[in-house]
């Protein structure tokens, strides 16, 4: 249930539940997981209260995520539960043959209504500011990696007042912080994300990320899971549309061809590749294509 209440023990939303696999509709502001003594409502403990027998008492906390969220993002997040979902799952990661897409509220009008952000991302070595990711050629980047994200405006508003573009974010890569460091690089940074704003955005309620979809190929059956859309007005009044350029529905189910018809292509390549004997993978090309499923991290 979409709800401006901060996170609890109880208030543990689950999208799905099957033998394998629970997708739930993470809190904003909640951790996965910490190791920090003081730190005790987590979704891990959640899951522990809820669930305490699907808990694996062979993990360090009882349970594995599939993937990452952040603290301050919400939505779907896919909870393995046994070694062998978990295997089957990261497979799909790793060959980044996962479909994830997220909705968020940004400051500003963004004109181009459908655009590519391709700045690559790198550590912050600037004492003080270690926490927070740069993009490359900002000072004290550090080994910065390709990045990108594919951006689609559904809406334009006002939020308390002030102009905000409604979009559907698609990270066709996984760095840290990826969304919310693409996002300030246009000039849009996303409403109340008060570290990529550098502290001024600190009114709203929570930071307007939340992973909507999410698709995971697996085999026999696919895992698709949508996490609803908590920026509309009768969740948070604060949030006005008032212009429509095109539906949550269209534009996912448009993502989500157009995802399938790259695997159909992609598949035609790899048979065709297969055929092609004389055709030998250099040492440079394995080890780019190492590299780039090692960087695999989530979000």
């Amino acid at each position: 249930m979409m709800t401006t209440e901060p996170a609890s023990l109880e208030n543990l939303h689950v999208l799905l539940h099957s033998k394998d696999f629970l997708v739930l509709d993470k809190h904003w502001d909640i951790r996965i997981d910490s190791k920090m003594w003081y730190e005790k409502l987590t979704v891990q403990a959640q899951l522990q209260h809820h669930f305490p027998d699907l808990a694996d008492p062979s993990t360090y906390y009882g349970f594995r995520f599939c993937h990452q969220l952040d603290f301050s993002t919400s939505g779907a997040l896919c909870v393995a539960l046994n070694k062998a979902a978990a295997g089957r799952a990261y497979r799909c990661f790793k060959d980044r043959t996962v479909t994830k897409a997220y909705l968020a509220l940004v400051r500003g009008t963004v004109e181009e209504t459908t655009q590519t952000i391709t700045f690559s991302i790198g550590k912050n070595s600037i004492e003080g500011k270690k926490h927070m990711m740069l993009i490359e050629g900002s000072e004290g980047c550090e080994n910065p990696k390709p990045s990108e994200t594919k951006l689609t405006v559904l809406e334009y508003g006002l939020y308390d007042g002030d102009p905000v573009t409604k979009v559907l974010l698609q990270p066709l890569t996984g760095r840290t912080h990826q969304l919310r460091v693409h996002c300030s690089a246009i000039g849009h940074y996303i409403v109340g994300d008060f570290t990529y704003s550098l502290g001024t955005d600190n009114s709203p309620y929570r930071m307007m990320l939340h992973a909507h979809l999410l698709h995971i190929p697996l085999e026999p059956d696919p895992l698709l899971v949508t996490a609803g859309d908590p920026f509309v007005p009768t969740v948070d009044p604060k949030w006005l549309p008032q212009h429509s350029l095109r539906t949550l529905t269209s534009t996912v189910e448009a993502l989500l061809e157009h995802r399938k018809t790259e695997k159909e292509d992609k598949g035609l390549v790899e048979i065709k590749l297969k055929k092609d004997e004389s055709i030998e993978e250099s040492e440079e090309q394995r080890r780019i294509c190492q590299q780039w499923l090692s960087e695999w991290a989530g979000d």
